[in-house]
């Protein structure tokens, strides 16, 4: 199910876009990258709806997923 991240209380979302930016694996390019950095890079993504925020029923948890990635 995608969440309306407008609807996602602000420190909230900014907690979870810091958990996601900061996972292994989560690249950004050749050079360092601060955090806050990283969290208005997906802010901008939210804006521009090229990610989404999506829960899973089934695994009772929430994700930051590419948008092309999530079929409804």
């Amino acid at each position: 199910m995608i969440v309306p991240w407008q609807d996602i209380n602000s420190d909230t979302l900014n907690h979870l876009l810091e958990e996601f930016a900061s996972r292994d694996g989560t690249d950004y390019g050749s050079y360092e990258t601060s955090l806050a950095d990283k969290v208005d890079q997906l802010k901008v993504q939210l804006n521009q709806k090229r990610i989404l925020v999506v829960y899973s029923e089934l695994h009772e948890s929430i994700n930051i997923v590419p948008a092309e990635q999530f079929k409804e």
